[in-house]
């Protein structure tokens, strides 16, 4: 039972470290009114924050992360809860800006829980990832939902202060429960294997790239495009709180199938070929959910819309299992190395994936659409090629 009390606490880390950041959203007018800054300007807080994204995966290379885990997990997350208390006392929106891309690099925290649980289990290493991958949606979901309730009772300012002390309250509690281990990245000579050299790192961190592609796309152009089509204020939160339950949901579900199918042969290739598996059907049903997303928006159909988002959530399904692609396919030595390098490698599409669609857009939505319900096809190609590769650990 110990160990998966450390996933619950581990939940509920990611869970405070994201959920806090969607105050940023909630408190939007207010910010806007302080800051005497155009929509324009304010969109430039969350490119930012998703560069920072992509950025944290390169840090996780370097020996910022070595030694304690715990330790680790403490500057991960006040990477969010710092500049969380920082915001109301800059008086410069560039420096906001700046800041939330600090908060970005709150993403380590992913591959470090992966590094964790890659001790503790084998075959439910799946399931015990897309719990604590859901912790990510859960805090989008119930973040949201307390950021308007203490905005109704404390200024903008003072819910950024609480917010953040929120995140170092629970780490406190985490702390207090949680295992400690050693973090080592072998350097030189002490590695038998580099991971950047291996052809299987890169395909592999490509076959998560069209799930993230989508995953940080959709709702900003669901946003878009439904006001630009009438929706109300209440519609789009309604469609984007959907899409976050749907992907926590799927998260744990494709999880415990990922469990399911891993437990009946626990060799590397067995695990590998169950993540694959996996991998595949999340993208199998999300493709169905972006073929019936792209007819509802085309049309303007409002409850289609809702209810496809249902279905495009399963793109989420695939991080648990290539979360714990990395213990299953890689010498243990390397494994945290690894990590990073394929978060690096698969969040490359953040840096890109929201601006390429939208230049498709104001060309033509129907392209855009297009490109968005390709990728989970481009993501069950990858993972054919993957499936054919050389494991590492088979080297």
């Amino acid at each position: 039972m110990g160990r998966w009390k450390s996933v619950i606490l581990d939940t509920l880390l990611m869970t405070a470290g994201f959920g806090t950041l969607t105050f940023m959203g909630v408190a939007r007018p207010d910010i806007i009114k302080h800051f005497g800054i155009p929509d324009s300007a304010y969109e430039l807080q969350h490119i930012a924050y998703v560069f920072g994204l992509f950025v944290a995966f390169l840090i996780g290379h370097t020996r910022l992360y070595e030694g304690s885990f715990k330790r680790s997990v403490g500057i991960v997350v006040s990477w969010a809860a710092i500049p969380q208390m920082l915001i109301p006392f800059v008086g410069n929106w560039n420096a906001v800006v700046f800041l939330r891309f600090i908060q970005g690099f709150v993403v380590g925290l992913v591959p470090l829980f992966s590094t964790q649980i890659a001790r503790y289990f084998v075959a439910e290493r799946p399931f015990a990832k897309g719990i604590i991958l859901s912790g990510i949606f859960w805090g989008g979901v119930f973040g949201s939902i307390s950021a308007r309730y203490l905005l109704g009772y404390v200024s903008w300012k003072m819910g950024f202060i609480l917010t953040g002390l929120v995140i170092y309250v629970v780490y406190a509690l985490w702390y207090a429960f949680t295992e400690d281990f050693e973090i080592r990245h072998p350097r030189g000579g002490e590695a038998k294997v580099n991971v950047w050299k291996l052809p299987f790192t890169w395909v592999l961190g490509f076959t998560f790239f069209p799930a993230l592609w989508v995953i940080f796309t959709i709702i900003g152009f669901s946003s878009s495009l439904g006001y630009k089509m009438g929706w109300t204020k209440s519609h789009v939160a309604t469609l984007s709180t959907t899409l976050s339950i749907s992907k926590a949901l799927w998260s744990i579900g494709f999880g415990y199938l990922g469990y399911q199918l891993s437990k009946k042969n626990t060799d590397p290739r067995g695990l590998f070929n169950a993540i694959v598996r996996v991998m595949i059907i999340a993208y199998a049903v999300a493709f169905l959910g972006l073929v019936v997303y792209s007819k509802a928006m085309l049309a303007g159909n409002y409850s289609l819309a809702l209810a496809s988002v249902v279905l495009v959530g399963a793109l989420q399904g695939t991080g648990p299992a290539f979360w714990t692609s990395a213990p299953a396919t890689y010498p243990q030595e390397v494994v945290p190395r690894a990590n990073f390098a394929l978060g690096l490698i698969s969040n490359s599409a953040n840096a890109v994936a929201p601006t390429v669609t939208d230049l498709l857009a104001k060309h033509s939505e129907t392209l855009a659409l297009a490109e968005l319900t390709i990728m989970p096809l481009i993501g069950i190609l990858t993972l054919l090629i993957v499936r054919r590769m050389r494991l590492p650990v088979e080297e």
